[in-house]
């Protein structure tokens, strides 16, 4: 079990958590949630010993270990895949690199034979035998092929380093695992994998993920970080949603009671304190008003976008031709003979695990890159509008302020009409004026999408648009996608978001290697192996 008493800690003037005492027991999966600069990251490297607390204590029994997923993917650069895995277990791999420099011994003595037999029961104890099969089994479980593992990690695509890194986390049974953000950069395979591994594991999680499907595939408790506190709930993600707005709905129902009868008894006193036959009411009144609890509901870190989509024309039935599309990168080939129709109303994801083909394939049908070889034709009726998976050349730009930015995107320049789109997407008036260069990954996608909702545009083509964004913005960006009545094409490793969303499935490569007008759920059981006797 790890535990905290009394954690409190602030960031310069800001208070993130305030006498936080919370238990996480053994085979229970807890999903870490909360707004964006709640503090999710944060508490999790307290909980780890990175980041020590203003006041108050973590506790873990010694003898368990605690695995973490890292985030810095260049530690083991110059370490093979499979030893970066089996140094998940430190006690173990310390075991086993001191039994290999043992036996390595030109003059290997008594004594170093006394110690090979203490570390062979150790290593036997640890699981060791089994433990590089374990780990090559986890690899490959994730997408990370037999051929990889003996390379050195700088050798593998930012992809697979990922992969690797959760294969550490995962590995040798960890007593407490904390993962931030783990399905990040997953291709779907790799997600139901971990999706299954983490439903079989056995002792304490502790997990930050903004994908709902997958809270609600893992998770046995939220916790939720809100109000500076740490609540924890019983259930999964949708049941704390559905908690969560029933409790503040009846709390704002009781406050709107409260509020009424005080208004009521105020009146009473007004009009009948003077009133000698009437004072002793208006006395009984006035201490019933006192006993009210007229607390105001205190401001949660939550807040929801309106995310709309509105075409200025409505597409004919031409939509789009891809045919015969190829380009290499560098001199390998990221796309092959790519060729695909849209029929009007489509609302296409594009799946597969080469993030890069993917990106490609957008970068292309938006006009942003040439192909080598083939032809994108467009319906004439139709307008896009592009969502890139890397936006940070946008805003390297010499806008003063972000309604400056969002003003050279929109054909009404009045200032008071883009203060007022810009506050639906929560920027303040204060964050309005703050340069766009200093935004975070999440201001700049919400800058990125009102850009997008001003263009009036009837094809959305969106390259992970949920990167970055909590919760809350990511459900606004589902609902407003939902809505939408123009084309889509899409990327996305959400799977609410894909199965909400998508009508048509193309999985691809190099080339399309499936393409089906169906759910994601319908697709995803199509894909499934058949179980055999």
């Amino acid at each position: 079990m790890i535990s905290t008493s009394n954690i409190s800690l602030r960031f310069g003037g800001k208070k993130l958590f305030e006498d936080v005492n919370v238990k996480f027991t053994p085979g229970n999966c807890y999903g870490l949630i909360g707004a964006n600069g709640a503090g999710k990251s944060t508490f999790l490297k307290i909980l780890s010993g990175e980041v020590d607390p203003n006041t108050g204590e973590v506790h873990m029994n010694s003898d368990l270990r605690l695995s973490v997923l890292k985030q810095n993917h260049f530690e083991y650069d110059e370490i093979p895949v499979l030893k970066t895995v089996l140094r998940g277990n430190s006690k173990l791999f310390a075991i086993m690199e001191e039994k290999d420099r043992l036996y390595a011994k030109a003059d290997f003595s008594e004594a170093d034979g006394v110690r090979a037999s203490e570390l062979e029961t150790q290593f036997a104890e640890l699981n060791g035998w089994e433990a590089e099969a374990e780990a090559g089994s986890m690899l490959e479980g994730l997408g990370v092929p037999v051929s990889l593992h003996e390379k050195l990690l700088k050798e593998l695509e930012p992809a697979q380093k990922i992969k690797v890194l959760l294969a550490q986390a995962l590995f040798g049974q960890p007593d407490v695992l904390l993962l931030d953000e783990p399905t990040n950069h997953l291709d779907i395979y790799a997600i139901q994998w971990l999706e299954e591994f983490l439903f079989n594991f056995q002792n304490t999680v502790i997990v930050v993920s903004h994908d709902r499907h997958f809270l609600n595939k893992v998770c046995t408790h939220i916790a939720d970080i809100d109000f500076s506190k740490i609540t924890v709930f019983t259930g999964n993600y949708d049941f704390w949603r559905k908690a969560s707005e029933l409790n503040m709905r009846l709390r704002s129902d009781q406050n709107k009671k409260n509020a009424d009868k005080a208004e009521e008894l105020k009146s009473f006193i007004q009009r009948f304190s003077a009133n000698a036959s009437k004072s002793r009411q208006a006395s009984s009144r006035q201490k019933q008003l006192e006993k009210l609890d007229m607390s105001e509901l205190p401001v949660s870190s939550r807040k929801q976008p309106f995310v709309g989509f509105d075409p200025k024309r409505e597409a004919g039935n031409d939509i789009l031709t891809v045919e015969n599309l190829s380009k290499s990168i560098n001199g390998e080939v990221v796309l092959r003979n790519v060729s695909f129709r849209m029929q009007k109303g489509e609302k296409i994801v594009l799946l597969g695990r080469n993030d890069i083909a993917k990106t490609t394939l957008m970068e292309i049908l938006a006009g942003e890159l040439l192909p080598d070889s083939g032809t994108v034709s467009w319906g004439i009726t139709t307008t896009q509008t592009y969502f890139p998976s890397d936006n940070s050349k946008l805003f390297d730009s010499d806008a003063a302020t972000l309604v400056d930015w969002l003003r050279q995107y929109s054909e009404e320049k009045d200032e008071s009409f883009i203060r007022g789109f810009l506050g639906k997407m929560l920027f303040s008036r204060d964050e309005a004026l703050k340069k766009p260069k200093v935004f975070s990954g999440g201001e700049k996608v919400r800058c990125m999408l009102a850009k997008m909702m001003l263009s009036g545009a009837n094809v959305l083509l969106l390259d992970g648009p949920t990167a970055h964004l909590d919760l809350e913005s990511i459900s606004a960006v589902n609902e407003g996608i939902v809505r939408f009545k123009g084309n889509v094409i899409f990327t996305s490793h959400d799977h609410e978001f894909i199965q909400t969303v998508a009508n048509r499935i193309i999985e691809i490569e190099q080339t399309i290697i499936d393409d089906r007008t169906m759910s994601y759920d319908e697709y995803i059981d199509l894909k499934k192996p058949v179980a055999t006797a």
